[in-house]
């Protein structure tokens, strides 16, 4: 699926998003439990960015964690950005929030951010390089030592144990898509239009895109997540 594709869907997607998966919501609930101790560490009046900000959920909870903080939300789809600026503006943090409607390159390639949150977005990148490019990228906007915190799916769904992880998945999927037609298009995207790889191939490019350190800390069913560090070295 090319990005106006994956764009347009979004855009008709995103009013009732989070109301569509919001039986999910203990995954969600979990990982921002995890992401609070990840960033733990980072200065009281930190500037986060947050690629593919989506509906802004990881941004509404990071705000409150860390009152303090300031936000970049950077999103290619005006109709998920507007939900994330809606919510941003009745929580009551919208003035210490940026919105960036386009993609990382909208903003200047130097170190600005203390932190990054990229929650299932890079799998969208189907090819290895253009997702080691786009790590790059976030990285080249960091400050060295800065933490990233990314999450995608992950499976090697050409063995066994993939496909019986696979079959778990699609269970627990059918809570928020119960057609059998709608988990049959999922089950398709994730061959064709996701790239579903194993976790060690994706923690390989999160550290060819220039993170040291980088180290599981999450998994629920397919979603992995992984932090590090930016690197100290000259981005390429």
């Amino acid at each position: 699926m090319n990005n106006d594709a994956l764009i347009a869907l979004f855009d008709q997607q995103a009013q009732g998003y989070d109301q569509h998966w919001a039986r999910l919501a203990p995954i969600n609930h979990s990982l921002y439990l995890l992401l609070d101790s990840v960033f733990a560490g980072l200065p009281q009046n930190a500037h986060l960015l947050c690629v593919g900000a989506g509906t802004g959920r990881e941004l509404l909870h990071l705000a409150s964690a860390f009152p303090g903080w300031r936000f970049s939300a950077v999103e290619p789809s005006a109709a998920m950005l507007a939900v994330c600026r809606q919510k941003a503006e009745a929580a009551g943090i919208s003035e210490r929030c940026t919105f960036i409607e386009g993609y990382l390159d909208a903003l200047p390639p130097r170190p600005v951010f203390d932190g990054a949150t990229c929650l299932l977005v890079s799998q969208f990148l189907l090819e290895d390089k253009a997702r080691i490019d786009f790590f790059k990228a976030i990285a080249r906007r960091l400050h060295p030592g800065a933490i990233l915190a990314s999450c995608d799916l992950a499976a090697d769904l050409d063995s066994a144990e993939g496909e019986a992880q696979l079959a778990l998945w699609f269970k627990v999927m059918s809570q928020a898509l119960p057609t059998t037609e709608a988990l049959a298009k999922m089950r398709q995207a994730y061959r064709q239009d996701v790239a579903v790889q194993p976790p060690a191939e994706v923690a390989a490019l999160i550290r060819q895109g220039g993170f040291t350190g980088v180290t599981p800390f999450f998994q629920a069913g397919l979603i992995h997540g992984w932090f590090g560090q930016r690197g100290n070295g000259e981005i390429l």
